[in-house]
């Protein structure tokens, strides 16, 4: 009889379902507190400015523009962040991203103060929220995408509905994932929940700090595993 070796531990799959459930946390967020706007979901925000574009009622062009652009700058600085960490480890790499994309979420609960949800007023907090909420999901986007762990986006789950039907026995696969799969399901789900109980209990300003809270947390435990001194592939 063949026995198997089962697969070593990966410290960044449980890192990056709990990175996954602060996606659920920022988007409660960015949606209840901030007018239907994603700062972590760009597919979302591409719809709604069609809409707006079409002048649907409720939906206004420049904070989904604002959205996308910030969003885009997170992910180039990423981009560099990441090049520039070729062959260094993971470790020192992680925690500096989730340093800053802690700090950004942070600064951006500190704005959020002072946020009347009710009105979007004042305006310019507003888009100083989005700002800083879409350059952290930004940079974490362009940061994940180097990691490359399947199944593991911590951000959308389109990708990850396909896999699990068209992978599925009922399609002939092999059900391949399976179980990471429906743990980023549960994990965004989860977060949402918490986000939406957070904003509409205490305020936008929390589930803003919780998020940033977790994602250093969780990065600093993922850290200390002696896997993270593997290197950071280009």
């Amino acid at each position: 009889m063949t026995v198997t070796a089962a697969a070593p531990f990966d410290p960044r799959i449980p890192l990056l379902l709990l990175l996954s459930t602060t996606t659920g946390l920022v988007d409660a967020a960015s949606v209840l507190g901030l007018g239907k706007v994603f700062t972590a979901n760009m597919t979302g925000n591409v719809v709604f400015l069609g809409f707006a574009a079409a002048g649907a009622p409720g939906f206004k062009v420049l904070p989904f523009l604002a959205a996308i652009a910030s969003f885009l700058v997170g992910a180039v600085i990423a981009g560099r962040m990441g090049k520039a960490n070729v062959g260094r480890t993971e470790r020192r790499w992680l925690v500096v991203s989730a340093s800053i994309e802690a700090v950004l979420l942070w600064a951006a609960a500190i704005v959020a103060i002072d946020f009347d949800v009710a009105t979007q007023a004042p305006q310019a907090r507003l888009f100083a929220i989005i700002a800083l909420t879409g350059v952290a999901m930004g940079y974490r986007n362009g940061t994940i995408r180097q990691l490359k762990v399947a199944d593991l986006t911590t951000t959308v789950l389109t990708m990850t509905f396909t896999g699990l039907g068209a992978d599925s026995s009922v399609a002939g696969g092999a059900n391949t994932n399976w179980r990471r799969r429906i743990a980023a399901v549960v994990a965004i789900f989860v977060g949402a929940a918490i986000g939406a109980c957070l904003l509409f209990t205490f305020g936008l300003v929390a589930p803003l700090a919780v998020a940033g809270t977790v994602i250093l947390l969780a990065t600093i435990g993922c850290a200390l595993h002696p896997a993270s001194v593997r290197k950071v592939a280009a």
